[in-house]
């Protein structure tokens, strides 16, 4: 069994800075692409940032120059430092990696999720 945790959400003032983390744990073979979602309320959940197993990076248009995610592939980890937040960064952020557990089998997994609240 293959599981996600995130940590880091919380509240913070408009202009201020979270640091998410996320670290996968169990059966676990090999870690392609991980990434982090995030979905306020009413919406579509959508991509924030993804990083590849290489190190190659995806930034939502809305982030880019705020936020930078980062991967440690020893400790099978991924970050998400988010700086100059604002209000519309309010959501439940989810950790999603790419990965092969012991018995080859490749699956798409999430974490519980963390809650951002950008508010003064």
């Amino acid at each position: 069994q293959v599981q996600l945790v995130e940590s880091g959400g919380g509240l913070v003032q408009p202009g201020g800075s979270l640091r998410l983390s996320c670290v996968a744990s169990g059966n676990i073979f090999s870690i392609g692409a991980m990434g982090w979602y995030r979905q306020a309320s009413g919406e579509q959940r959508e991509l924030v940032a993804a990083i590849t197993s290489g190190g190659s990076t995806n930034y939502a248009d809305s982030v880019k120059g705020r936020f930078t995610i980062s991967r440690d592939n020893a400790k099978n980890t991924v970050s998400l430092q988010m700086n100059s937040l604002k209000p519309e960064d309010t959501a439940v952020y989810y950790c999603n990696a790419d990965i092969v557990d012991r018995a080859l089998r490749r699956r798409e997994h999430w974490g519980q999720g963390t809650q951002v609240t950008v508010s003064s």
